[in-house]
């Protein structure tokens, strides 16, 4: 058994460290080897000097930003796991909960081939923004009108798919930045894969702090979740 953990990075030289120390040392639940590749999305801080100063890991170098949907394309195409999760770099989300993350795959005869993390199912959550809140929750709503679905965070950056299932979706793959995550979404809904959704913490960032999506990007996963629905 083997677990790739997909972390895509941007401008992230103040957690970088910090998060790959936490993905390495993270229990499972079960025995398994760890591949760790990251993808430096064409970082102009010292996010990539870090990276070099790293050993046991993979690292994919874009010199150009090319954005979250791009690099995780580019993740996915490298994993070799049984099991490929996706950390982001910055520290919103625990590696601690790898544990519920994975437990789905290996629980109860097998039961899942994709499985959600949720920030909204009771677990601890760092309160910050309204509106990206309630941006969220609608997006996840109109996902799971149009998928057939009734996930409680379809943005949620912890997703975890089984080996065969996001090696066949990952050449398919268009979404550049943000829409990667309805994409995704829209694709496990028409693979007709077994989707899971667990609770996990969530520690969310300030702009100050680094934090990059806006409602920019909000009104494109509209447009990205009624495409993958009707034309794709």
């Amino acid at each position: 058994m083997k677990v790739s953990i997909v972390i895509p990075a941007y401008n992230e030289e103040s957690t970088i460290k910090e998060i790959i120390a936490r993905a390495e040392a993270a229990p499972f639940g079960f025995d398994a080897e760890r591949e760790l590749i990251v993808i430096n999305d064409g970082s102009d801080d010292g996010t990539r000097k870090l990276l070099d100063e790293i050993s046991g890991i993979t690292v994919i170098n874009f010199e150009n930003n090319i954005g979250k949907g791009a690099a995780l394309k580019a993740g996915f195409q490298r994993a070799t796991g049984n099991i490929v999760l996706v950390q982001d770099a910055d520290l919103e989300y625990d590696p601690a909960d790898y544990i519920r993350l994975l437990g789905p795959f290996i629980d109860k005869q097998d039961k899942a081939d994709v499985v959600y993390g949720s920030r909204f199912r009771g677990e601890s959550r760092r309160i910050v923004y309204f509106w990206n809140d309630l941006g969220n929750r609608l997006l996840t709503f109109l996902s799971n009108m149009l998928m057939g679905l009734n996930l409680t965070d379809m943005e949620t950056g912890y997703k975890a798919f089984r080996g065969e299932v996001i090696r066949h979706i990952a050449p398919t793959l268009k979404s550049k930045r943000f829409g990667i995550e309805p994409e995704l979404t829209a694709k496990v809904a028409k693979g007709k894969w077994r989707l899971y959704e667990v609770p996990i913490k969530y520690h969310g960032r300030t702009y100050e702090e680094g934090k990059k999506i806006g409602w920019r990007d909000g009104i494109q996963a509209i447009g990205v979740i009624v495409y993958f629905k009707f034309f794709d």
